[in-house]
């Protein structure tokens, strides 16, 4: 039986590359009851970064800095009484964000000795220093006479990954290497914080981390890579590997109950369930209300793109013995038993860059003003930072207008969208984007409308390997800041796709994901299915497909795939 109308919330903590939201819902229908965001200080600065070799870390106290303020405001704006009513806590992260910890589960970033070094910190998703490491994998998966640990993980490891990641902190540093007992997730490593639990034994490893970016699977021995396989890329991942234990849990468990320190910190009841953890985009797909034969497309920076599908009779696939109905799908980032809704089979996919493509281009618009304006006579910094903040909060709406008024086909350009590699179909990190077809009449807003094209036969790349593959794909549901702040954008991707794409209400559909999780490890209700239909969000717009662009479109994907092998060949 589900709660009552203001009988009981539950909270979502979202920690997403920049901030942290937290979000108050009543569990019996989803309403938002309280909501915070906080950026990360040190992100903020640029610490720890190194965009020019693809070095993006993050400092564990980051995290914990934004974490009370976030839970305490989202509790204050909710208003008085409703933080006893908090039944339970899931909190979803970005990933794979892996960060070296010692035998309690500690960050080393927060040790002193290792305080400043980046090596010791979360690598963030988006780190791709570990592109060599990436490639050694899958050599010695492909070579090495035993069974392919890539299998489940779409045949190709990236080097947004786990074990990579790894691969590249022991290269970097003796000193890390060799204080490391483990590595954990974000997403681990924050539910073993608010749950107070330091020993690695008793950490409940996310299903979905695990099984997605460490290929973690039931059918191997002890769950993951064997010790042979892995000590001959680095006998040190050996012990990296015992650390892990042999077992993973889904979302919808509990991890353990909320410590009496945190909760005091954050102002909520002792003893409520913390549930297991998970990545933002697979629960941002509950939030959103995937289900078999919907693409959820998380739409920010980057996308990830989630599906689910039922399991095979008599369970998942064991190794080598294939069953018809659970496709081994190629170059995805992973199938696993449980990542999105428990009893159910997830798969994930997505862009490495999305929203990153046009924020590339909008900072290239906008170099002349920043580096010029400081040197004309009358600007002073202040009237210089008003500029600025206008120009960069117009460019792409005016770009937007002025693009959708440019007939499609017309323009001669054609643009791959692999600004920060490739991660599906097929991952490859060291791709780059290209643009083709330049002319003297090629402006910004036709080049803007390549670019944004661009994205968009990207998406269209990863929904013909899902069908090619057979997963069914018969409609997208669109959630994050792009589907909600770009109809532009949305359209075009409905042409593109050929296919209707729904937007749900919410602002915070990955939080409520989280919230949902909450609710189902608090024993709020009985399962995510259940969950979701009484508190996900009722769809607010529907972008439907022109049908007379569709030829259009196909034959610039055509166009957009030609160039694509091309540019392949040549990197």
């Amino acid at each position: 039986m589900s709660p009552a109308k203001n009988e009981a919330c539950v909270l979502g903590l979202d920690y997403g590359s920049d901030s942290c939201r937290a979000v108050l819902i009543d569990a019996a229908d989803g309403s938002e009851a309280g909501s915070s965001v906080m950026y990360y200080p040190r992100w903020g600065k640029g610490l720890y970064c190194d965009p020019n070799a693809n070095q993006f870390r993050q400092h564990p106290q980051d995290y914990i800095d934004v974490l009370e303020g976030t839970v305490r405001e989202a509790v204050k704006l909710a208003g008085a009484g409703v933080a006893a009513k908090v039944k339970g806590i899931a909190i979803d992260t970005t990933g794979s964000t892996p960060c070296a910890v010692d035998a309690a589960g500690t960050p080393l970033a927060l040790k002193p000795e290792f305080a400043e070094n980046p090596s010791a910190m979360f690598v963030l998703w988006k780190d791709h220093t570990a592109i060599d490491e990436a490639l050694r994998i899958n050599m010695l998966a492909k070579s090495w006479g035993g069974v392919d640990f890539t299998q489940y993980e779409g045949g190709i490891y990236s080097t947004e990954w786990f074990w990579s990641k790894i691969l590249r902190v022991f290269a970097e540093d003796k000193k890390v290497a060799d204080q490391a007992a483990s590595f954990m997730e974000h997403c681990d490593w924050m539910t073993a914080l608010l749950t107070g639990t330091k020993d690695l034994a008793l950490v409940k490893r996310s299903r979905c981390a695990m099984g997605h970016k460490a290929m973690y699977h039931a059918s191997y021995e002890g769950g993951y890579p064997s010790a042979d396989f892995l000590s001959r890329l680095d006998p040190r991942l050996v012990k990296i590997r015992e650390s892990l234990g042999t077992k993973t849990f889904t979302s919808d468990k509990s991890a353990g109950p909320l410590s009496a320190e945190w909760a005091a910190r954050l102002g909520i009841p002792a003893g409520i369930p913390v549930a297991v953890g998970a990545y933002d985009a697979h629960m941002g797909a509950v939030g959103g209300g995937v289900k078999e034969g919907r693409l959820i497309r998380v739409m920010g920076t980057s996308t990830c793109d989630v599906t689910v599908a039922p399991k095979p009779i008599g369970g998942e696939r064991l190794v080598n013995e294939p069953l018809v109905n659970e496709p081994l799908v190629r170059g995805i980032c992973g199938q696993v038993d449980g990542s999105v809704i428990p009893g159910m089979i997830g798969y994930e996919a997505g862009q490495s860059s999305f929203g990153d493509v046009y924020a590339w281009f909008r900072n290239i618009l906008l170099w002349p003003a920043e580096n010029l304006l400081s040197g004309v006579e009358g600007v002073d910094p202040a009237l210089k930072e008003k500029i600025m903040q206008q120009f960069s909060k117009k460019i792409i709406p005016e770009l937007e207008k002025a693009a959708a008024n440019i007939a499609p086909g017309t323009s001669g350009i054609t643009a791959l969208d692999w600004l920060n590699g490739r991660r599906t179909p097929d991952a490859n990190q060291r791709l780059t984007a290209a643009i083709a077809g330049l002319s003297l009449g090629s402006d910004a807003p036709r080049m803007y409308r390549a670019l944004a094209e661009a994205t968009a036969f990207g998406a269209r790349a990863i929904v013909e390997r899902f069908r090619e593959e057979g997963v069914v794909i018969d409609g997208i549901i669109g959630i994050g800041g792009v589907a909600r702040k770009s109809p532009f954008v949305m359209q075009l991707l409905a042409d593109v796709l050929n296919m209707p794409i729904s937007i749900p209400a919410s602002d915070q559909a990955v939080a409520l994901g989280a919230a949902i999780f909450a609710a189902v490890a608090a024993g709020l209700y009985p399962d995510i299915p259940t969950a979701q239909k009484a508190v996900c969000s009722p769809v607010e717009k529907t972008y439907t497909p022109n049908k007379d662009l569709i030829p259009v479109y196909d034959s610039l994907y055509k166009k957009y795939r030609a160039l694509g092998n091309f540019a392949e060949t040549e990197n």
